[in-house]
């Protein structure tokens, strides 16, 4: 049996349940018992401020703080509000969280995650609708993922915080109010295994987060010309699931990746590299990649519209240019 609940919800009961299933469980970061977009709403009523723990507004010190308790066998969930903040706590995320293991030859772990929430649309500046996942692409010892809908969020959140190694989740704030199915029971998602949301023959369609969404719905409106479009998920933004994708695109022929994030460095760059490195004579058209252009969000929210964030037309343009 399943039943429906919001993006957020999904992320707030996977807090609930496994705080409830391991007391090493523990979320901080700055207003958690306000729970400014929900994501922690109703916690520290329930499991009172040992656990939910406000802290100042230093996200250094934060996944310091979190990187130390998970070293000493707690398992913490540090709160990174905007994920344009991870940059504030880069040498905490992309060196230390997951080099541990390596350092000590395995006699260190850190079971902990960083969650954030990317995303732009809202006209919120530059500082607090950026897209950072794909940063931390070549952090070694890292798992990024980023939850596309209500059952990823929490399939994955959950198996985040059940990981003996560290996981960076990105949620994406225009995706909290959209309501999705989710099983009665408890469940995990494979952290590191890309889904085929959408079968089809004609073209890959490698997309997350909002993105996701616009590629399935031109995937649809292409459906009715004739034109078939395989839609997939990577879930796992590092490591990447090559094998899903590289088996859809030898099949297809074609590939189009979309991400809202910058297109120089992006997510689709990693994707087309393995591509053009592993199935370059499975392809019959060049790679496609629709993204952001390299500037900064554009404090307008006019702009932020007309300019720089990705949208349908541009994922059906890049499409129909392959075809």
């Amino acid at each position: 049996m399943s039943r429906k609940i919001l993006y957020v919800q999904a992320i707030g009961e996977a807090f609930a349940e496994e705080m409830a299933r391991d007391e090493r469980v523990f979320v901080m970061g700055i207003d958690v018992t306000r729970a400014v977009f929900g994501l922690t709403a109703g916690l520290v009523d329930r499991f009172g401020k040992e656990r939910v723990r406000n802290t100042p507004i230093c996200e250094s010190g934060i996944v310091g703080t979190a990187l130390g308790a998970a070293l000493t066998g707690m398992r913490p969930c540090a709160e990174i509000m905007f994920s344009d903040f991870t940059y504030v706590a880069m040498d905490q995320i992309a060196t230390q969280m997951g080099s541990w293991r390596y350092m000590t030859g395995g006699q260190y772990k850190a079971p902990m995650v960083v969650y954030t929430l990317d995303g732009g649309g809202m006209g919120l500046g530059y500082n607090h609708s950026g897209c950072t996942e794909s940063v931390f692409q070549g952090s070694p010892g890292l798992t990024v993922v980023a939850a596309s809908d209500a059952y990823t969020a929490k399939g994955l959140l959950k198996a985040a915080i059940r990981s003996d190694d560290p996981v960076l989740f990105f949620g994406h704030k225009a995706l909290l109010g959209q309501p999705g199915e989710v099983p009665d029971e408890d469940y995990v998602l494979p952290l590191t295994k890309a889904r085929i949301v959408r079968e089809g023959s004609d073209v890959t369609v490698v997309a997350h987060h909002l993105m996701l969404h616009h590629a399935l719905g031109v995937a649809a409106a292409l459906e009715k010309e004739g034109v078939s479009v395989e839609v997939i998920d990577p879930v796992c933004i590092s490591p990447l699931d090559r094998e899903t994708i590289l088996a859809s695109v030898r099949k297809t022929g074609r590939l189009v990746t979309v991400e809202e994030g910058r297109r120089t460095g992006g997510v689709g760059a990693e994707i087309s590299a393995v591509v053009g490195e592993e199935a370059f004579f499975d392809l019959d058209a060049p790679i496609k990649r629709v993204g952001a252009p390299p500037i900064p969000v554009p404090g307008s929210a006019f702009l932020e519209q007309s300019c720089y964030l990705p949208g349908p037309e541009d994922i059906r343009k890049a499409i129909t240019s392959i075809l």
